[in-house]
């Protein structure tokens, strides 16, 4: 018998299974859409929170890794771009490319999820025509085309990376059915902890976990279980610690993670709340500025300068004191926001699905009411025959309970679909089963439940405000790209919606001025201050075609009375020095510019105008 020679090279092979296909696939199909993105005006955001977090990772590269309070906003997803912009160069193509395979990941999770659920409770059944592996390839094929997820995968935000973290930790719970051991745990914990830091509604799955170890926990019982959830919340408190220390410690200003809080329960808990992201009057859309308002306003109302501890404080005390006020009116405020969560109405508060499918960027595919709608009949079918699909069911309920202390997005409930996506495999599947093995009474009732489920799902609000918003963002976003055709457009549209909208008629207005019709553009922003009277774009605006019309009275007037509104908008007092300039007014210009620059030191123009005045002045 010949002897194999100990020395012969051995040859590697690299089995790809049906996980490693739905990965490339999804992957593929990823990164189609982000080059894309490239080729379009998109790719670097000029406002919203995309902005938001570019402008923050940027700070960060230039320097100021801690700042003077606690954080206002969580840290962790700006962190994360600074760091990938040092090590790769300031290119938005790369947290892309991560967050492509973070998504692609996602959709082998559900793939696996499924498998893990489903294959003991429904195993293959050749006469039947179901597998339990076609079943998780179609719901994660499903994902790859929910066009939500197309688009939040690729732009500058945290929610690709959110989503992967929570559907990780729920694989991780639901694949066996033992209790996790002490080292994932902590682990799992740990993790939680760190994304935490850049998307707070983790915390969410925390429950999730605890019952994982009571539930599954043999014995030694309670002292088992009470060790590990020791260990599950040291790792939350590491896992956390980039935000409390900073605040805590460095900043001196008692935050667990970001003082935002309050003023996101206060936007979702007021008088005039409608379960999505309406802001209250006083407070300005996009991130940056809303919370800017936000601390202005609390400083306003107490009268001095508040850390942000005292801020969130501000806005929480004002929710609390709503909801102790109107409390019938606030549970009414619950409910709306639960009918918003499953209504197939799609609140993008970024509108960035529609800027990016209008433009080609991303695919056509699947929304939310559609998967929602096979979801639940599919969640009353795996109840009963998959007890596993339980677990499922409490993560998707979790973060929906976590949104109802604020308000309902496309982005904050993008994390349930993947449970919902398996959740309506499943209906179909068995809905599949019973109608080949002719069990029609049950493949009845799976129609029966699906009727009123759709009903349910296909509820949309009637404001019209809200069926604007898409419009306005699409027209807002065209017109800072220049695209002033597409802004003309969609404008329209939003204001055939709102006419009496004044940040609708302020955005016409700012396109009237960027078509060279100053006359009217006024017209437009006098019929904003009809609206608000304390609209500072607008009043800067009339500021600004009165001084290039040469009226330099009527532009200190505007300008003055836009300082008024906002004494700490630097922008304003740059404006009123330059008038002032024009005046042959040294004095009061040097004044205002020094007040400008004192609010933004860095700025070039600012600085360009205080030599020129100097210069003046010098003569």
């Amino acid at each position: 018998m010949p002897i194999a020679s100990k020395t012969e090279p051995q040859t590697w092979r690299v089995s790809l299974g049906l996980g490693h296909g739905i990965f490339l696939f999804v992957l593929g199909f990823r990164l189609a859409a982000l080059l894309g993105l490239t080729h379009s005006s998109l790719l670097i955001p000029t406002g919203g929170d995309m902005h938001f977090y570019n402008d923050w990772a940027r700070q960060i590269l230039h320097g100021e890794l801690t700042q003077r309070l606690a954080f206002y906003g969580l840290p962790g997803y700006a962190y994360l771009l600074a760091f990938l912009a040092r090590l790769f160069g300031e290119n938005p193509f790369v947290p892309g490319l991560l967050q492509a395979a973070l998504d692609a990941g996602t959709a082998v999770l559900i793939y696996q999820i499924l498998i893990a659920i489903f294959e003991s409770a429904l195993p293959a059944n050749p006469r039947a025509g179901f597998n339990p592996r076609f079943a998780g390839a179609l719901a994660a094929v499903g994902w790859a085309f929910f066009v939500p997820a197309e688009a939040y995968s690729i732009v500058l935000m945290p929610t690709a990376g959110f989503v992967f973290v929570f559907w990780f930790v729920v694989w991780r719970l639901i694949r066996t059915n033992a209790a996790p051991t002490t080292y994932e745990i902590f682990s799992l914990a740990l993790l939680i902890g760190i994304t935490a830091t850049a998307v707070a509604n983790i915390l969410a799955l925390v429950p999730l976990i605890l019952a994982a170890l009571i539930v599954k926990t043999v014995a030694p019982a309670w002292p088992n279980r009470i060790a590990r959830i020791g260990i599950l919340f040291l790792g939350l408190i590491i896992g956390t610690s980039p935000c409390w220390i900073h605040n805590y410690f460095l900043a001196r200003d008692p935050v667990v993670l970001s003082a935002h809080s309050g003023i996101n329960f206060w936007i979702g808990n007021n008088p005039q709340a409608n379960g999505y992201p309406r802001f209250p009057p006083g407070l300005r859309a996009g991130q940056a500025a809303m919370l800017q308002d936000s601390i202005d306003q609390a400083e306003v109302s107490a009268g001095r300068p508040l850390k942000h501890a005292e801020v969130s404080a501000y806005w929480s005390a004002k929710a609390k004191t709503y909801i102790a006020e109107h409390f019938s009116d606030w549970l009414k405020l619950i409910g709306l926001k639960l009918r918003n969560f499953w209504s197939a109405f799609q609140y993008d508060d970024l509108s960035i699905i529609t800027i990016l499918r209008e433009q080609g960027v991303i695919f056509p595919g699947l929304y939310f009411g559609v998967i929602a709608s096979f979801a639940i009949p599919g969640v009353l079918f795996g109840w009963r025959l998959a007890p596993a699909s339980r677990w499922v069911l409490g993560a998707i309920l979790l973060s929906m309970i976590s949104l109802l202390s604020v308000f309902i997005t496309e982005r904050y409930r993008l994390v349930a679909v993947p449970g919902l996506l398996i959740f309506a495999v499943l209906g179909l599947s068995i809905f599949w089963q019973k109608i080949i093995t002719s069990d029609l009474r049950a493949a009845a009732l799976y129609l029966i439940v699906l009727i009123p489920s759709t009903r349910f799902v296909s509820w949309s609000p009637r404001d019209p405000s809200l069926w604007a918003l898409d419009a306005y963002n699409a027209g807002w976003q065209a017109l800072e790209s220049n695209n002033l055709v597409l802004a003309e457009k969609k404008l329209a549209v939003a204001h055939a919606y709102v006419p009496e909208n004044s940040e609708t008629l302020f955005a016409i207005g700012n396109l009237r001025l960027a078509q060279n019709h100053p006359d009217a553009a006024s017209a437009f922003y006098h019929a904003v201050l009809k609206l608000d009277d304390r609209h500072k774009g607008a009043f800067n605006n009339l500021g600004v075609i009165a001084f290039e019309a040469g009226d330099y009275e009527a532009a200190e007037d505007w300008f003055r009375h836009a300082a008024e509104v906002d004494p700490r908008d630097a922008k304003s007092h740059f404006l009123l020095a330059k008038t002032f300039f024009a005046k042959n007014d040294p004095v009061n210009a040097h004044n205002e510019i020094d007040a400008a620059i004192a609010l933004k030191p860095d700025q070039p123009d600012f600085i360009d105008l205080k030599n020129k005045i100097d210069n003046q002045q010098a003569r």
